[in-house]
């Protein structure tokens, strides 16, 4: 209970200085925008690189895979979980690195417990 009251005590205080919300705001989305998270499926055979906007950046086969992709229906299919895996894991990496960057935020401008939160607004 007091833990929420205090949230709500450092909230409060910060709503009167909204130059540095408004401040630690953009910083977040400047780190945000710079982010670039890789994930990865089959032990590396495929790896997607996702924006902290959770945007497909990169995508990379390894050419093993390509040629088997050629050759074979069943490569095919593998190639394709393969693919949704990589994106998948990345796009939870930057999710976790997203929540963790505006949790620190948070705590840096004395509000605690409420960036983690916020950054849960993110699954």
């Amino acid at each position: 209970m007091f833990d929420k009251l205090k949230t709500m005590q450092a909230l409060g205080s910060l709503m009167k200085n909204k130059e540095q919300l408004a401040i630690a705001g953009e910083r977040i989305k400047a780190k945000i925008e710079q982010m670039r998270v890789e994930g990865e499926a089959g032990g590396g055979a495929c790896r997607a690189i996702v924006s902290g906007k959770m945007k497909l950046i990169d995508l990379t086969l390894d050419p093993a895979l390509l040629a088997g992709m050629a050759v074979d229906e069943k490569t095919r299919d593998l190639a394709t979980a393969l693919i949704k895996d990589a994106i998948n894991d990345a796009t939870t990496r930057a999710q976790q690195q997203v929540q963790e960057l505006i949790a620190k935020e948070a705590d840096e401008l004395g509000l605690g417990d409420i960036g983690g939160q916020l950054g849960g607004f993110l699954n």
